[in-house]
């Protein structure tokens, strides 16, 4: 775990490279400075603080931006066996409305006879 700003003035730059994680900067070697990175060649200045370098990184373009996401399961072959295991999970975990939409799917495109609030096969 680093801290905020880290300079690295050593001839081994590409070792605290690989080894050193949760920093919110890294300059490295003796031409790079925290000055310069700060207002000319980084991303950003603005840095996480305290333990906030565990989970996510400077301020840069990709914040700004809404990202989206989807699943598509293309075959019945596919969504039966998928169907299977979720629905087996979902019943593990009691949560038999879900478990529902995965044995409908098991049902329709497996011809499987599930009964309500059980598990597929």
């Amino acid at each position: 775990i680093a801290s905020e700003h880290v300079q690295v003035m050593t001839d081994r730059d590409d070792w605290f490279l690989d080894k050193m994680h949760s920093y919110g900067a890294l300059f490295l070697g003796p031409r790079t400075n925290v000055s310069n990175g700060d207002k000319v060649i980084g991303t950003n200045h603005t840095l996480p603080t305290k333990k906030a370098g565990r989970y996510t990184g400077g301020l840069w373009v990709g914040k700004f931006l809404k990202t989206h996401s989807y699943q598509k399961i293309t075959t019945d072959e596919a969504a039966v066996k998928i169907g299977r295991y979720c629905s087996r999970l979902c019943i593990l975990e009691s949560f038999v409305g879900h478990a529902e939409q995965a044995n409908i799917r098991v049902r329709r495109y497996g011809g499987e006879d599930v009964p309500y609030g059980k598990a597929a096969q």
